[in-house]
């Protein structure tokens, strides 16, 4: 038996070098869903999130974001890949990086499949951060940030924020202390935005491939965002 979900990488932007990884529901229609990577590229993790939401009901796309510098690179998490995956962020313009951003979000809202769907956001730690500004300059519906790193740094953005937003931290975070948190938590006072800690958990949590995995903090944070984003984009 096939599998029900169908994948393929399309081409977007209008410079005609983005790629994207596209995850298609069973049902061949749904509400979308962008979803921003690490630092590791649109790996075999992310692949398998992609596929994972689709099963749920989402038209997914993972767009490339390290497309100019190292396209479709799929990196481990741990060594020199993981040393490659840092050097490949620090690289990535800021404007090129938003325009990026917005491509992908608009080439998501155009596709068939949704039918004049909603659109979300969601990603893990970097890709938190990208959900974030998708939030608030890519017009998305939604957005669901995993231990977004910087996004205590980027605050200034929170009143550009018209849609509701979901964070998760983890209460054990090398690269995240709780000052971020609660600046965060602050910025976002009065607005659409739920904040959920993991007191278990360390960053990558939810990554079934990284040694910091934590299934409970895993599973109740897929529960919770699969009900955010049910409530807010189907």
């Amino acid at each position: 038996m096939s599998h029900p979900v169908h994948t393929q990488w399309i081409d977007i932007g209008e410079s005609g070098g983005q790629s994207a990884y596209l995850a298609l529901p069973p049902a061949g229609r749904g509400p979308g869903l962008l979803l921003l990577q690490e630092i590791f590229g649109v790996n075999a993790h992310i692949q398998a999130v992609a596929k994972q939401f689709a099963l749920e009901g989402f038209v997914v796309l993972a767009p490339d974001v390290f497309w100019r510098q190292a396209p479709r690179v799929e990196l481990g998490y741990e060594g020199a890949e993981r040393q490659r995956g840092v050097q490949l962020a620090g690289q990535v313009q800021p404007a090129e990086l938003l325009a990026d951003l917005q491509a992908a979000a608009a080439t998501l809202r155009g596709r068939t499949e949704l039918g004049g769907a909603k659109v979300g956001a969601l990603g893990y730690c970097m890709g938190g951060r990208l959900a974030f500004n998708a939030a608030a300059l890519a017009g998305v519906d939604a957005a669901v940030c995993y231990y977004g790193g910087g996004i205590q740094n980027q605050l200034d953005l929170a009143p550009r924020i018209g849609c509701p937003v979901q964070f998760h931290y983890a209460g054990h975070d090398d690269h995240i202390p709780p000052a971020a948190v609660d600046k965060v938590r602050d910025a976002m006072a009065g607005r659409a935005a739920e904040i959920h800690l993991y007191p278990g958990a360390m960053h990558g949590f939810n990554c079934w491939a990284r040694a910091s995995y934590h299934p409970a903090s895993a599973a109740l944070a897929h529960g919770r965002s699969l009900v955010f984003l049910a409530e807010r984009l189907f």
